[in-house]
């Protein structure tokens, strides 16, 4: 065990050190301050017994004067422990310290001297217990500096014992015995308390240390997170482009073929394609809503134009895998209270559950008013979840058994998602199922008080007939890859789609300007040439008034396609599925 003194400090930091030191010198400083009263009840014990009081009312006022300088040393102390270094500190004051304690130890013992004229017993009897009282609780509040109790101990109660024989007369070897006796489990008190106040010291010390490395391990977290983010948001619409490219070129492929031999090798390009756009997008989804976790305000979100252009977006997939997919609606505008990003991203995930895990059936999506409360709710016919593997199903990258069977191209992180959206909007999602016979997931979402005038979605509904695999009709592509635009260019050509593509604004008006007339305009947001693909898209709708268009973009957590949804655009995310392009091109663009 070290002690601390002048020159042996402690194995702890300066600051944990002058921290005891400031309780050591606060309980010195209330000691000397109470010591005065104590010779004053002896003061008067001795006026009762007619003995001279001079020597005790001496030692009072000058223990009232060493009260008077304490408290004016303490404050001195005080003043300069918020301007002075920790080190310095300890070098100029725990000297001072050690030598206040000492004398302090003196000055209580000299009591039992300045007393000297009463030779009651009982007096002195009382007296020496009221000492060691006085010692036995400084052998608690001194012990944080072991050095400081020991000089006051010693000095104390080592004069106390000189004092014994001269004022016990014949009964001093039994006093004396006591007073040893007592010495010895006093400062082994001492000890154990001072082992406990370095032990709390080195406990704190030790819980800074670990709050610090948390603090700093939190930091480079949110740091890389930060990076990661930055890394997405500027590297995304590269990432995506070329998996966007992928799926159109395949699409086309099997548009053209006419050996039945290659089907089964191009339905399985398919599937791994298809299987890449959806691990790319969950995990891309899970990164946006992770980004943006902060602070989702709830906004007005008119329901059925949001709904109606889920619906536009699986109409083909639904076609395609021989189901209905419909949506339900009451008689009365649907306005809620939400995020229209989260929401609809949640839609589209459980839309698109629904379609891959109903052989036969349909889908339906239906909202109801339920008190204050718009209840979204998509049913579908499927397979349904056994019971044992509903609390699991909104895990991220869980995926029920019946799941695995009926299609292997999944990452469970769908549904993930959702809970995380509803999470994000503090709105409730959950789900009921029977196994075999269909699946209900659903949303609610609180209803908006004030119903007000909102931008219809710029989808342009013409009828909305199934839609043929072979279409007619001009689109103009704004697209400055040219792997994605010779994409662009092959899958609507399969289609029978009269394509223009261009790269800027100005080669954009040079076609309109030689004849081209678009029916449907698509573009992209970020350009080389330093455009905004939205400003180009709405200066080409004010010019082409009958046109439909939207936005086909790869790019993450952009503000430019975040208010282009907000004033009512339509804004497609790559990789775009072709079933998808397909089904709005079907609505657009005269069939053949």
């Amino acid at each position: 065990m070290k002690i601390i003194n002048d020159k042996a400090p402690y194995d702890i930091k300066p600051h944990s050190q002058l921290r005891l030191l400031n309780n050591v010198l606060a309980r010195l400083v209330f000691s000397i301050n109470a010591v005065p009263f104590v010779g004053t009840v002896f003061a008067i014990w001795l006026y009762k017994l007619q003995l001279p009081l001079t020597p005790v009312i001496c030692w009072i006022v000058l223990y009232l004067i060493a009260a008077v300088l304490a408290r004016f040393w303490h404050h001195r102390y005080r003043q300069k422990l918020s301007t002075t270094a920790d080190t310095t500190m300890l070098a100029q004051w725990l000297p001072w310290v050690n030598r206040v304690a000492l004398l302090h130890g003196i000055g209580l013992s000299s009591l039992m001297l300045v007393t000297a004229m009463s030779q009651s017993f009982d007096f002195t009897l009382l007296l020496n217990i009221s000492i060691a009282a006085i010692i036995a609780a400084n052998a608690t509040h001194l012990t944080p500096l072991l050095g400081a109790f020991q000089r006051f101990f010693i000095s104390c109660w080592g004069m106390l014992l000189v004092l014994i024989p001269w004022r016990y007369g014949e009964t001093w070897p039994i006093t004396f015995l006591l007073n040893l006796l007592y010495a010895f489990a006093i400062y082994r008190h001492a000890l154990t308390s001072h082992a406990f106040f370095l032990q709390q010291v080195r406990l704190e010390e030790d819980s800074i240390l670990l709050a610090e490395k948390f603090r700093l391990a939190k930091e480079e977290a949110e740091h890389a997170l930060h990076d990661k983010n930055l890394f997405l948001t500027t590297a995304s619409h590269d990432l995506r482009q070329p998996i966007h490219a992928m799926g159109f070129l395949i699409e086309a492929i099997v548009h053209k073929n006419r050996d039945p031999q290659l089907n089964p090798q191009l339905h399985d390009l398919q599937e791994s394609v298809r299987s890449l756009h959806l691990m790319f997008n969950s995990l891309l989804d899970l990164t946006i809503i992770e980004n943006n976790a902060v602070n989702v305000p709830q906004t007005e979100v008119e329901l059925v134009p949001l709904i109606n252009s889920i619906i536009t977006l699986f109409r083909e997939e639904a076609n395609n895998r021989g189901l209905t997919l419909r949506a339900r609606f009451p008689r009365q505008r649907c306005v809620a209270l939400g995020d229209l990003s989260l929401l609809k991203q949640s839609l589209i995930n459980l839309t698109h559950n629904a379609l891959r895990y109903t052989p036969q059936g349909g889908v339906l999506i239906s909202v109801r008013l339920r008190g204050k409360e718009w209840l979204i709710e998509v049913w579908d016919t499927g397979i349904g979840v056994a019971d044992a593997e509903k609390n699991q199903i909104f895990s991220p990258f869980y995926r029920p058994e019946l799941a695995w069977r009926i299609d292997s191209a999944g990452h469970g992180l769908g549904l993930a998602v959702v809970a995380r959206c509803a999470k994000l909007m503090k709105v409730q999602c959950g789900m009921s199922s029977i196994e075999g016979k269909g699946s209900r997931f659903w949303l609610r979402l609180p209803a908006s008080d004030t119903v007000t005038t909102l931008a219809p979605l710029p989808v342009r509904q013409k009828s909305l007939s199934t839609p043929h695999r072979t279409l007619a009709g001009t689109c103009l592509v704004v697209d400055d890859d040219p792997l994605v635009t010779a994409a662009w260019a092959s899958l609507m050509q399969a289609w029978g789609v009269t394509v223009r593509c261009v790269a800027s604004a100005n080669e954009a008006f040079a076609v309109l300007q030689s004849g081209f007339s678009p029916q449907a305009i698509l573009c992209d947001q970020r350009l080389r040439s330093g455009e905004s693909g939205f400003d180009i898209l709405q200066e080409l709708l004010q010019r082409l008034p009958q046109a439909s268009g939207a936005m086909v973009s790869g790019e993450f957590n952009s503000e430019i396609l975040q208010q282009a949804e907000r004033e009512g655009y339509l804004v497609l995310s790559k990789p775009l599925e072709p079933s998808q392009l397909h089904a709005l091109l079907s609505q657009w663009l005269s069939p053949e």
